[in-house]
């Protein structure tokens, strides 16, 4: 069985204007890389867990900061090269949350409390390991950035969100 996660792409704005909330994944290996070097919010669907409420767990821990309470558009599962599958859930929210002191985007995560981490060996092979938050940052970015930020396999999430929102 393949491994399946769920994620949160919160978004505002329609057509050209529509802009989405992407996450930097942490730690060195992606420190000094920006295209395709990041995320929805997601992980792992716990067994027996709703694919909605896993990918609302998940935001949290990724950005330290509760989902909003809006509701939720399946916009499918998505399968990349290597197996894994991500259900993803589209998240449309006013556009005035963007900069507000309730803003799920910030420039540096690994201060805000309640993040999650993750334990990496670093150097590879080095036997010496750290703990990394699993995201270090999170904006705002419109879908053309947003298209070439995002690693591959969540890419066509952008396509399926373009047709809900058109």
């Amino acid at each position: 069985m393949p491994v399946t996660s769920a994620g949160l792409l919160l978004h505002h704005g329609r057509g050209a204007e529509v802009h989405v909330l992407v996450a930097h994944m942490g730690g060195p290996f992606w420190a000094r890389k920006d295209d395709h070097a990041w995320s929805l919010p997601k992980g792992l669907v716990e067994p027996g867990e709703d694919v909605e409420a896993a990918a609302r767990r998940e935001f949290a821990e990724e950005l330290g900061v509760p989902a909003p309470d809006l509701p939720a558009v399946d916009l499918g599962a998505f399968r990349y090269s290597s197996g894994k599958v991500v259900h993803v859930l589209a998240v449309e929210v006013p556009a005035s949350l963007a900069g507000s002191p309730d803003d799920p985007a910030s420039a540096d995560l690994t201060t805000r409390p309640g993040i999650s981490t993750a334990r990496v060996e670093w150097p590879p092979r080095s036997g010496r390991h750290l703990d990394v938050p699993e995201v270090d940052r999170a904006v705002w970015a419109p879908l053309d950035d947003a298209r070439r930020l995002l690693v591959k396999g969540q890419q066509p999430a952008l396509d399926a969100l373009l047709r809900v929102t058109a």
